[in-house]
């Protein structure tokens, strides 16, 4: 029997080969694409939870961070609380709200509704610079911009704006007024694409959220100290503040995975389908080759050939198939998830740099080796065929 008999038949029909390469390397890309969705979401919440090193998050009852516009009362108690526990060594309290923006000089008199942070510069838990400076702890008149908001207000850093709070609806008037100096521009790590917001000292933004002298946060962030059990301080908090919400990264990841479990859902019924439509496509070509090569095959049994080579024939032919559809498939299931992420991370709501597509070496190994299992498989049944069928009857139909 000749070498790589089977392969051979692959070049004798380059046309009917290379489009079953190219369905094989859809449903490839497709599968890749969905095993990657179903387990990058998690991931990249996970890894968005962990940028700045905060483990642990406290939220009013019920909530979770800046789910509602419910805030924490008593934050001075709160954060003595937290503080005590000899497991935290940072706490971050953040107040989230609505605040309206005034444009410099120059630029008319309009209100701009931005989203306003109120943050505490030591535990800095939200931005990441990209230009001018930090805020300092005592700066009562700095003020960090997003790029979106920055552009909408058209303010620079150095330039002084002017943010109102709590509007009057009936007298059309601001109850709260503030001048700030733009000290820098940052990338907040929770905006969703193009979020216009600002951020400065929280009790300056208390001032402008609520009546002075409410101390209130609507998310309270906990570092834990290095090698400290994160379920075991989780536990003992919760305990410890009863009016609270306490949740660690864990219990966010989880809360996130049943927001979106139709996402996974999707994820499994398209990566069914992708397998389904490989075995379909290997075993269809291999079974229409076989056919079409019985006579031949019957000749060579005759003259000697067992029937196990054959066997092994038919099957090597349909691995280097699905093997060759396979990394072309990986290719462009890499490409593709791009395209797919940068459509899905637009939906509203979302953080920007949230990915539901994360590349990851075990998800291309194990969608890698599901193919190629899937393929080799599926050419069980046309290598049976093959193998098993009748010399004499074969011979003699062919010679009639």
């Amino acid at each position: 029997m000749p070498p790589f008999w089977g392969l051979r038949n692959l070049l004798r029909h380059p046309l009917r080969s290379a489009l079953s390469v190219a369905g094989i390397a859809v449903a490839a890309a497709m599968l890749l694409d969905m095993v990657m969705l179903s387990g990058g979401m998690d991931r990249s919440f996970e890894r968005l939870l962990l940028l700045r090193g905060f483990q642990v998050r406290v939220t009013p009852k019920g909530t979770l961070p800046f789910d509602t516009e419910a805030t924490l009362p008593h934050l001075a108690a709160l954060l003595a609380t937290l503080r005590r526990d000899p497991d935290v060594v940072a706490v971050g309290p953040v107040l989230g709200t609505s605040v309206y923006g005034r444009r410099p000089s120059g630029h008319g008199d309009t209100l701009v509704t931005l989203v306003g942070y109120g943050i505490d510069p030591s535990a800095q838990t939200l931005y990441a610079l990209l230009s001018g400076r930090d805020l300092a702890p005592a700066d009562s008149v700095g003020l960090l911009l997003s790029a979106p908001a920055a552009k909408r207000l058209g303010a620079a850093v150095g330039d002084t704006v002017s943010l109102v709070g709590r509007l009057d609806p009936q007298m059309a008037e601001a109850a709260a007024v503030r001048r700030f100096v733009v000290r820098g521009t940052v990338r907040w790590l929770y905006d969703y694409r193009g979020q216009p917001s600002v951020g400065t000292l929280l009790p300056l933004m208390q001032q402008l959220a609520r009546d002075q002298g409410e101390d209130r946060a609507s998310v309270v962030m906990v570092k834990l100290r290095d090698g400290a059990p994160m379920r075991t301080v989780t536990r003992r908090l919760r305990a410890q503040l009863p009016n609270a919400e306490v949740n660690d990264v864990a219990d966010l990841v989880a809360h996130f995975r049943e927001r979106l479990v139709y996402f996974r859902q999707l994820a499994l019924i398209l990566g069914t389908v992708s397998l389904l439509v490989t075995v379909l496509l290997v075993a269809t070509l291999l079974t229409i080759t076989v056919n079409e090569r019985l006579p031949e095959i019957a000749t060579l049994r005759a003259i000697g050939v067992p029937s196990r080579r054959v066997l092994q024939q038919v099957l090597l032919e349909g691995t280097v198939l699905t093997l060759v559809g396979g990394t072309v498939g990986l290719v462009l299931g890499l490409v593709t998830a791009r395209y797919l992420d940068a459509i899905l991370t637009s939906f509203p709501g979302l953080p920007a740099a949230f990915s539901f597509f994360v590349p990851r070496v075990d998800a291309i190994a194990v969608s890698g080796t599901v193919v190629l299992l899937t393929g080799a498989l599926a050419g069980l049944y046309p290598a049976w065929l093959a193998a098993r069928a009748p010399i004499a009857a074969t011979l003699r139909a062919e010679a009639t």
